[in-house]
């Protein structure tokens, strides 16, 4: 992706604050920011997703939450309810982590059915709701980055994201945003995780990333407007 504009680079970044400490006022902060920076969504824990649709509601910002966060563990039911609560609270778009176990161990039908599973939540909604898979790239071989992406790309998830940005294997690089996007080139592929400069988010996007997480989201902005 080749950006020219602060507007068009703004409009590919999820504006991000994915804090256990995270109050309401900077919650509306957020909002308000993404609002004023033409950002795509803010991305919020899903204690905030009501606060946050009631502020954005009649703006183009979407609103986007996570399932299984940051650790993808929790059962396939559990995914299911969550996404549920959350896509009736107001969220937009979900970014759910993928079960890391079952792509260690190649589990390619638990895998695959929770994949389909909390698909099917999103694809229930009017409008669809916009499901991303968090795939911990950093933590996988890869051959198990290979073996994920071809079963997200089978599934028909929407996002494949490179990584949580908590996780001690680090975040995004620029080598698993290109190997996913040559994997599964059905999906589109999310870059979240150690991004911090307008330099870091175009890289990504010239990797392949069709769009940037980010809680810096206001420095890569400013910064890329002192390059222009």
């Amino acid at each position: 992706m080749i950006v020219q504009t602060d507007k068009q680079l703004a409009e590919v970044i999820d504006y991000t604050l994915i804090s256990a400490t995270a109050t309401s006022e900077q919650i509306e902060r957020l909002c308000n920011e993404a609002m004023s920076y033409g950002f795509c969504a803010v991305a919020v824990n899903p204690r905030w997703v009501g606060l946050a649709a009631d502020i954005l509601h009649n703006s183009p910002v979407n609103v986007d939450s996570v399932v299984g966060f940051p650790l993808g563990a929790d059962t396939t039911r559990i995914k299911v309810e969550q996404a549920k609560e959350l896509v009736l609270a107001g969220a937009d778009e979900i970014d759910m982590v993928a079960d890391l176990a079952a792509i260690i161990e190649a589990d390619h039908s638990y895998l695959a059915e929770q994949l389909t599973a909390v698909l099917r939540i999103c694809r229930s909604m009017k409008p669809e709701v916009v499901l991303k898979v968090i795939i911990e790239a950093a933590a996988l071989s890869r051959e198990q980055k290979v073996f994920t992406c071809q079963i997200c790309q089978n599934a028909g998830v929407d996002f494949i994201k490179t990584s949580t940005g908590l996780h001690p294997a680090g975040g995004a690089s620029i080598e698993d945003v290109k190997l996913m996007k040559e994997t599964a080139p059905k999906c589109k592929i999310k870059a979240s995780g150690g991004i911090r400069t307008a330099q870091d988010a175009l890289n990504m996007l010239e990797a392949g990333a069709d769009r940037i997480g980010a809680s810096s989201a206001i420095q890569i902005i400013e910064q890329f407007r002192e390059r222009q």
